[in-house]
């Protein structure tokens, strides 16, 4: 398979003899007065089932500085006196001491390892193990449990928990709520801005990341530099998470079970204004800006609105409807189950984990009777692992790796890809007062089967003749899709001591196969509103208002929906070499092969159903001296398809150093503060092929059966298909390309406290965009593409964490982290504007543009007397209380010169989160906090402001009120040129004036939000003997909990996103118990 790599070559001898003799010589010259006390010793470092700890600790407690570690199969040696103790140690593992006697024969050393320090193993690329120690690249690991929140999806645990890592989550939507996540921030405004995600090695999406059991991880890692990823080469070009799942452990089998049930409810819910209040404004909006004509809402209709409310005997609420449509659609709280159960054991020859969960996921929506299908939001997870450790040999290793991952949604059917959040828009988009949900039967109507739904006969002359009900939308249909994602994978460990000491084999064989079906079942809804209404007897007839031909029907429509399938291939070879020369020197090297293939079985055009490939040789290089001093240079070499023969291949170079000062003789008291102290630092070059949509950029993409057809014949009536181009073919299209810069500051002060703070820097070119000075004359039908964008990010991570124990039965912990990263354009092709102001080079990517509002006009007079500001095509002008902008380039006009950016961008630049943990006896309390800073967004003018019959070509209704926006906004009454809300109006284009992109809706986004808290009681020991259990463990915990934001009206991280299915808060009960 490895067709284009080269043959990995044994050592050359010569050079081996010249490495190993020339430090001997040296050492032939050490000082021996003390020869007759001293004595070398000789030991091997394994684990409890027997294999070789590489780069454990071996040190001398009596002498500072006199360690060593152990090779690539665990092996040391080291020069100490008699009498002296000798400590081994290795991150994630029980340190031991042993006392050196005299005539110490070769020892070995097994140790057991430590769950509670595994944190302080790092993984790094392709699974390699490392000491804090000696890791030159940034990397930051994450304890797997603090990633345990009460949500199966695991991305929402990331926001706040990791420095380096932008996470932010917009919707709270079961099966649909992934969060958003970017390391190190948004590096590119190309194709690509998320991370490389690997799953025991193998790439895998974002939804395979939420989908994954927590209790499952052994590992999690954010590799973020230049020198962290190269490896991975151009795949790891906006950083990589590597995630690492449990194995087999030698002994008795371990069986682990959690239960949790959840109770959940929205963070915030909108708060909208009643239905009075919405009719009178309504009506002031009318005779504010139309004072002649009639007013939506006579006098009566209001009282008698007001008595359906209050229940008055003889009201109607079918005829004077007032309809709470949040509440008529969406329950109060929901419910959640979650479930799995792990069992771990073996012996010498193999070992298993095996593991299983369920999630069940409710939504919020309602049921109803009348409706024969559940229209709820459901959504559930199962999953099933499985790694088998086998020993086929003392020195080979081979791994069993199966898993399958099953999803099934359930939920209404709707009109958008982001299934029932669409609800939302449709609530917000539907009058209170202007007609019921449904109406009862009527006389002529009792033997009708189907649901009576309101609407109103005014709706007749609009779009598909009906205003929306979103009551009718929940109910009249469903949608449901099932995906799963099955994956099979050998891995070897094969040592090569037979060639070579040191040298081992690693290599991975993946297969897995992702499948999503989807589906529909709907009905046409009837509406009907009603006619000859009898106060006197309280009696009226329905009418039915869309019994237009094809508008309404009782029988079931099936759609079949999308359906994908796609087949995934994957070989990794790695070669490892690691030895330690005349015990101070360690040089270690990798060689890797990789090379991966995806199928798509329904690929939607020729190229996509051709095969997606890959190929990458990476190599690292690694030498260390005394333990202290650590040099490493990495190198990518990629292959990828979408490249012509001139650049389909990009060599990538890192290089890295660190320098663990503290182990210098000259720190010398500085030692009893500063335990560990340690600089880093590393540069180089990662590339990234996923820079757009085109698959391979060097051939045309042309339709012989395109467009451009011609008509001809006596009559013209017949023509024929011309040719059409989609694409031109570029051969000089190449690899976005990034230099990385990353300087890295770490100690440990007092054995207690853990310090990292990072600084970087990156610039990234050759950034694929389209040229916009290609001028029209020239005849192109499609755009022409160049990697001539620029992007500068730079920013800081710090990272804190430390813990006390205070007596023997209380004890606590503390941690926190801190991002800040921040980017610009440097290069970006744009027009040649006028004013500065336009100019995107230098700006923040994903900064808000618009106007610069002032206040709001104080009355028509000033109004008219200002620069011009006409934005509806009917030149309707603005009046007192709408809001007045700023003419940036004093022309004596608003137009689009006079816009510019404004706020933050709309992804935070800086994310935060601190936590406390504290155990006393058998009780245990833990908490998060989480917060964002320098982010802004938009209210949606348009889509917010109220009364308006249809905002846009999808919507048609009457928008809902905001209670914010009724309770503060400008008015005959209240002239107050700072309102939150301006003048109001009945239509878009009487306010379109309000509704431009301006400061005037501009938000800060920032907010600190107590994320988790967390209280358990682990049964005492006599209880879980009784119970015959070896623990257990029954634990209170709660999600989202409180928030704290300058911004009110909605839950702040959902941002822009106003309408979408709510951030949800959890409450939560487990039990955790291990047999």
């Amino acid at each position: 398979m490895f067709r284009h790599l080269t043959k990995p070559q044994i050592p050359n001898r010569r050079l081996i003899a010249v490495l190993v003799t020339l430090p001997l010589l040296v050492f032939l010259h050490v000082n021996h007065a003390f020869a007759q006390t001293k004595i070398t010793v000789i030991g091997t470092v394994v684990d409890t089932v027997g294999a070789p700890i590489i780069g454990a600790n071996i040190s001398t407690t009596n002498k500072k500085g006199n360690n060593t570690a152990s090779d690539g199969n665990g092996k040391f040696i080291l020069d100490t006196e008699t009498g002296a103790v000798l400590k081994i140690s290795y991150v994630g593992f029980i340190s031991k001491e042993i006392t050196i006697t005299a005539g110490q024969k070769p020892l070995r050393i097994v140790l057991s390892e430590a769950k509670n320090q595994f944190d302080d193993v790092v993984v790094t690329a392709y699974n390699r193990k490392q000491t804090r120690e000696a890791l030159v690249g940034s990397v930051t690991t994450v304890k797997p449990g603090n990633l345990k929140i009460p949500s199966s999806n695991l991305t929402n645990a990331l926001a706040g928990q990791v420095a380096g890592v932008i996470a932010y989550q917009p919707s709270g939507q079961p099966g649909v709520d992934n969060a958003n996540f970017f390391i190190r921030g948004v590096t590119t405004f190309g194709y690509k801005q998320s991370p490389l995600i690997l799953i025991d090695n193998v790439e895998l999406t974002s939804s395979d990341l939420a989908r994954l059991n927590v209790d499952d991880i052994e590992s999690f890692s954010i590799l973020k530099d230049a020198s962290a990823t190269a490896l991975y080469g151009a795949r790891g070009g906006n950083g990589v998470i590597l995630v690492k799942t449990k194995e087999g452990k030698a002994g008795k089998a371990q069986i682990n079970v959690r239960i949790e049930n959840s109770s959940s409810q929205s963070v915030k819910n909108l708060e909208l204004a009643d239905p009075i209040t919405y009719m009178r404004l309504s009506n002031e909006a009318t005779r504010t800006r139309y004072p002649l004509n009639p007013l939506p809402y006579t006098e009566n209709q209001i009282i008698n609105t007001q008595n359906t409310i209050n229940h008055a005997p003889g009201s109607n609420e079918y005829v004077y409807p007032a309809v709470d449509w949040l509440n008529m659609l969406f329950k109060k709280r929901t419910s959640t189950q979650r479930g799995n159960m792990s069992i771990q054991g073996g012996g010498g020859v193999a070992r298993y984990y095996v593991a299983g969960s369920y999630d069940n996921d409710n939504g919020i929506l309602r049921t109803d009777i009348r409706n024969n299908n559940n229209n709820n939001v459901k959504f559930q997870n199962y999953q099933l692992r499985s790694n088998v450790n086998i020993n086929l040999t003392s020195k080979t290793e081979l791994i069993v790796r199966l898993s399958g991952n099953f999803n099934e949604y359930n939920g209404p059917r709707t009109n958008d890809a982001s299934l029932s959040t669409d609800l939302y828009n449709l609530v917000m988009h539907t009058s209170p007062v202007d007609f019921p949900a449904y109406f009862p039967a009527d006389s002529a109507n009792l033997n009708t089967k189907h649901i009576l739904f309101g609407n109103t006969a005014a709706a007749s002359g609009i779009g598909n003749y009906k205003y929306i009900n979103p009551y009718a939308n929940l109910l009249s249909g469903h949608q449901n899709f099932s995906e799963s994602r099955m994956l099979a994978q050998l891995e070897l460990n094969q040592n090569l001591d037979f060639l070579t000491s040191g040298l081992n084999f690693h290599a991975i064989f993946s297969t897995n196969r992702y499948a999503r079906f989807q589906s529909e079942m709907h009905y046409d809804p009837f509406y009907y509103t009603y006619d000859n209404y009898d106060k006197i007897t309280n009696q009226y007839t329905l009418r039915w208002i869309n019994d237009q031909p094809g508008q309404a029907r009782e029988y079931l429509s099936y759609s079949p929906g999308g359906s994908s399938l796609s087949t995934f291939l994957y070989l990794q070879g790695v070669l490892d070499y690691s030895r330690t020369f005349a015990k101070n020197h360690n040089i270690s090297a990798s060689l890797i092969g990789t090379q991966q293939q995806t199928r798509n079985a329904n690929a939607g055009s020729l190229f996509d159903s051709l095969p997606f490939r890959n190929e990458t040789l990476a190599g690292r290089a690694t030498y260390a001296y005394k333990g202290r001093y650590y040099l490493e240079f990495n190198f990518g070499y990629n292959g990828s398809e979408r490249f012509s023969e001139n650049h389909r291949f990009g060599f990538f170079p890192t290089i890295g150093a660190s320098w663990i000062i503290s182990d210098e003789k000259f720190w010398g008291e500085l030692y009893n503060v500063f335990d560990r102290f340690k600089l880093r630092a590393s540069y180089g070059l990662v590339g990234n092929d996923q820079i757009g949509s085109q698959r391979f950029f060097y051939l045309s993409d042309v339709n012989l059966n395109g467009g451009n057809s011609a008509s001809f014949g006596t009559n013209n009536g017949y023509s024929h298909n011309g040719v059409s181009i989609n694409s031109y073919e570029n051969d000089d299209v190449t690899w976005e390309t990034s230099k990385q810069t990353n300087i890295g500051l770490e100690f440990t002060l007092k054995k207690k406290i853990n310090f990292i703070a990072e600084i970087y820097n990156n610039n990234k070119y050759n950034i694929l965009q389209n040229r916009g000075s290609v001028q029209p004359t020239l005849g192109l039908e499609a755009g022409i593409a160049a990697n001539i964008g620029k992007v500068n990010s730079k920013g800081i991570d710090i990272q804190v964490d430390g813990s006390q124990n205070i007596g023997k039965d209380f004890s606590f912990g503390l941690r926190g982290n801190f991002t800040y990263s921040k980017n610009k354009f440097t290069q970006v092709e744009e027009p040649h504007w006028l004013e500065a102001s336009r100019y995107l080079l230098g700006q923040p990517l994903n900064r808000q543009y618009g106007y610069i509002a002032e206040r709001l006009f104080v009355d028509d007079n000033e109004a008219a007397n200002s620069p011009k500001q006409i934005f509806s095509s009917s030149g309707t002008q603005p009046k007192g209380g709408d809001i007045k902008y700023r003419d940036l380039n004093g022309d004596g006009k608003l137009d689009g010169a006079d816009q510019t950016y404004i706020g933050y961008p709309t992804i935070p630049q800086i994310v935060y989160g601190f936590g406390l943990t504290t155990t006393y006896k058998n009780f245990d309390l833990s908490g998060f906090f989480q917060g964002q800073a320098k982010v802004s967004f938009f209210i949606d003018p348009a889509r917010t402001a109220p009364f308006i019959k249809s905002p846009d070509s999808y919507y048609t209704g009457n928008t809902q009120l905001l209670k914010a926006f009724a309770d503060n906004h400008w008015s005959e009454d209240n002239q107050n040129l700072y309102a939150l809300y301006p003048r109001l109006g009945p239509d878009g284009g009487i306010i379109e004036n309000n509704r431009q992109a301006s400061t005037w809706w501009l938000r800060d986004g920032s907010f600190l939000r107590l994320k988790s808290v967390e209280f358990g009681y682990s049964l005492p020991l006599r209880i879980t003997k009784a119970l015959n259990v070896k623990k257990a463990r029954i634990y209170f915990n709660g999600l989202n909990l409180l928030t704290w934001s300058p911004f009110k009206l909605w839950d702040p991280e959902q941002g822009g996103n106003a309408f979408a299915y709510p951030v949800q808060k959890v409450f939560n009960v487990g039990l955790n118990i291990n047999l």
